[in-house]
C-alpha cells in the first residue's frame, strides 16, 4: 500500500468519524439544548489547546525536516570525500592509485545498488559496506610515500578517509526513526484531545460546521502523516537520496 493511499484513507476516515460523531450526537441531543450557550470557558479552553497543539505540530514537523536535511547532508560528505580520495590519488604509482580508485567504485557501487536497499528495508547498513569501507582505508594507509610529493598528499587522504568513515557513521545511526515513541503518544493523544474539544462548542448539523469540522480533523491528520513520512530518512516517502554518489561517480552503473 502506497504512503499516499495511507494519508488519503486516514484524512478520509479522520473526517468520517467527526462527522459520525456529530450527526449521533445532534440526533441524541435534548430539545431544549442551546448550542450558543457555551461557556465562555470552554471557549478559552479550546482556543488555548489548539494554540499549544499547534506549537507541538510545528516543532515535530521541524524536527523530523531538520533529520531529514541532516541525513542528506550527511550522504553528501560522504560521497564528496570518496571522491576527493579518487581525485588525490593521482599523484600515487599508477598501480596503486588504480588499487585505490577500484576499491573506492566498487564500495561505492554496493552502497548505491545494495546497502540502500537493506537500509530502506531493514532500517540498518550492512558489515559488507563497511568491510569495502575498511578496504579503502587500509588501501590509503598502507601505502608508503615514495617521494616528498606522494607525502605531501599523504595525510590528506588520510583526512578524507576519516571523513568518509565519520559520514557514514552517521548515517548508519539515522537509519531508523527519529520520533521516540512518547512523542508519538503526545501527539497522537493531543489530537483526539483537539478534534474532541470540537463538540464541547456543540456545533450543530449545518452543512457549513460539519464541513469545517471535517476539514479541521483530516488536516490534523496530515499534518500526523507529514510527521510520520519524514521519521525515517532513508525509508519514506522524500527521502534522502543516492544522487550525490551517482552524480561524483557518474561512470559507475546505478
Amino acid at each position: 500500500m502506497s504512503d499516499w493511499l495511507v494519508l488519503t484513507l486516514a484524512m478520509a476516515a479522520a473526517c468520517l468519524v467527526v462527522l459520525v460523531v456529530t450527526l449521533v450526537r445532534h440526533r441524541r441531543a435534548r430539545e431544549d439544548e442551546d448550542p450558543t450557550e457555551t461557556p465562555d470557558v470552554i471557549e478559552y479552553m479550546t482556543m488555548m489547546i489548539g494554540v499549544v497543539y499547534a506549537i507541538v505540530l510545528g516543532l515535530a514537523i521541524a524536527g523530523v525536516w531538520e533529520a531529514r536535511g541532516g541525513a542528506q547532508n550527511q550522504v553528501q560528505s560522504e560521497a564528496q570525500a570518496l571522491h576527493e580520495i579518487s581525485e588525490r590519488v593521482r599523484v600515487y604509482p599508477p598501480d596503486v592509485r588504480d588499487r585505490i580508485r577500484g576499491d573506492v567504485d566498487a564500495y561505492v557501487h554496493y552502497v548505491v545498488t545494495t546497502e540502500w536497499k537493506a537500509m530502506a528495508e531493514q532500517g540498518r547498513v550492512t558489515p559488507e559496506g563497511g568491510r569495502l569501507l575498511d578496504r579503502v582505508r587500509h588501501d590509503v594507509t598502507d601505502y608508503r610515500p615514495k617521494s616528498d610529493f606522494e607525502a605531501q598528499a599523504y595525510q590528506p587522504l588520510l583526512d578524507q578517509v576519516t571523513a568518509a568513515d565519520t559520514a557514514r557513521s552517521a548515517r548508519a545511526g539515522s537509519t531508523g526513526a527519529t520520533m521516540p515513541g512518547v512523542v508519538w503518544f503526545g501527539l497522537i493523544t493531543g489530537a483526539v484531545v483537539t478534534v474532541g474539544m470540537i463538540f464541547a462548542l456543540q456545533i450543530r448539523r449545518t452543512a457549513r460546521e460539519l464541513i469545517l469540522a471535517g476539514l479541521f480533523s483530516a488536516l490534523i491528520a496530515f499534518l500526523l502523516f507529514l510527521i510520520w513520512d519524514f521519521d525515517a530518512p532513508y525509508s519514506r516517502g522524500i527521502t534522502a537520496s543516492t544522487e550525490p554518489f551517482t552524480a561524483l561517480f557518474p561512470h559507475l552503473p546505478g
